[in-house]
């Protein structure tokens, strides 16, 4: 649901229908975050092509760093949707509940690196005040950050503020079973 007309999978026809059969074999289904978009199936296309290649592409980052990175992020934003979607492959990568339980509080856990730590404070400082600063890129440098890393941290976290627009600013709701949507990996090529 949401607070404007969307097309759900068994009506849609033409490229909207060939956007969500794509999805749904990579991901096992459509997310509302991407129903939301199917009066505009080429943006919906590019959304989920921008997903995969900042969630699950080449980069220093490791998977389980990402996925934090979009807690933390939709944390800040206060978006349950991203939130929910986003901690569930860190239960699948066996993060520890209390860190879990720490970054759906928008917190970053000491438990965690020095280095994560400072990439997630720079994440969740870059969601609410997003005002250039080199000073931030140089503590991520000291913190043995390379500039590719850093390039990485700082798209997916205007990814998940993009998301999380989107979620809030349209009404998107939490699909009844989203847990199925959320694995931790691609499920086809």
């Amino acid at each position: 649901m949401s607070y404007i007309e969307t097309i759900d999978v068994p009506r849609a026809q033409g490229a909207l229908a060939d956007a969500y059969r794509r999805v749904a074999d990579a991901r096992g289904g459509v997310a509302e975050v991407l129903k939301v978009q199917s009066l505009n199936p080429a943006a919906l296309e590019a959304h989920f092509d921008f997903y995969t290649a900042l969630l699950f592409g080449r980069s220093e980052l490791e998977r389980r760093t990402r996925e934090m990175i979009g807690v933390v992020v939709s944390a800040a934003n206060a978006c349950s949707y991203g939130v929910e979607h986003h901690t569930e492959p860190l239960r699948a990568y066996a993060v520890d509940a209390e860190i879990l339980d720490a970054l759906r509080a928008g917190e970053i856990p000491d438990t965690l690196s020095e280095p994560l730590q400072a990439l997630l404070r720079y994440c969740r400082e870059l969601s609410v005040a997003p005002a250039s600063d080199p000073d931030r890129i140089d503590a991520l440098r000291a913190h043995g950050w390379s500039d590719a890393a850093i390039l990485d941290a700082t798209t997916i976290c205007g990814y998940f503020n993009f998301v999380n627009r989107l979620a809030l600013g349209l009404g998107v709701t939490l699909e009844s079973q989203f847990e199925t949507l959320c694995k931790p990996e691609l499920v086809s090529g």
